[in-house]
């Protein structure tokens, strides 16, 4: 079989007016360092070898919560979690009340991410470990999109 991996690059399609605070918080809030940046579009790379676009355009802001089953979460790490977590919260996101231990928050553009520790144990994650009460998660989630 084929192998296949995630890359190391990521783009997504946001509002125009949102610029500003999507900088704001991925260069001055997470550290991360505008590489390029065109009329429609902002190249952003996180830590050593993580890039995103931001490609703006006339699309409908999704500055509210909006979720669905198909929605994909971004997990961060910080070498720091409780002073990045400081950091997130007091740049205004939006935190996302979910029963684990992580802080799930919501980016400028939309973007729903959780924050972890660079060397924590995630093996729950890989499907291994006990790790939170799903039912609680779904419960929360339902919540969160009502």
């Amino acid at each position: 079989m084929a192998k296949v991996i995630f890359g190391n690059h990521s783009s997504v399609l946001v509002p125009q007016h949102e610029r500003d605070s999507i900088r704001r918080f991925y260069c001055d809030v997470l550290g991360g360092r505008l590489m390029r940046s065109e009329p429609d579009r902002d190249f952003i790379r996180l830590g050593e070898d993580f890039f995103i676009a931001f490609l703006f355009g006339d699309v409908s802001d999704e500055s509210e919560f909006l979720r669905s089953a198909r929605s994909v979460w971004l997990e961060i790490k910080s070498d720091d979690v409780e002073a990045m977590r400081r950091r997130i919260l007091d740049s205004g996101v939006r935190r996302l009340a979910l029963p684990d231990p992580h802080l799930y928050f919501q980016a400028p553009g939309g973007q729903c991410m959780r924050l972890v520790g660079i060397d924590e144990d995630l093996s729950f994650y890989e499907g291994a470990g006990e790790g939170p009460d799903m039912a609680k998660i779904k419960q929360a989630l339902g919540q969160l999109s009502a």
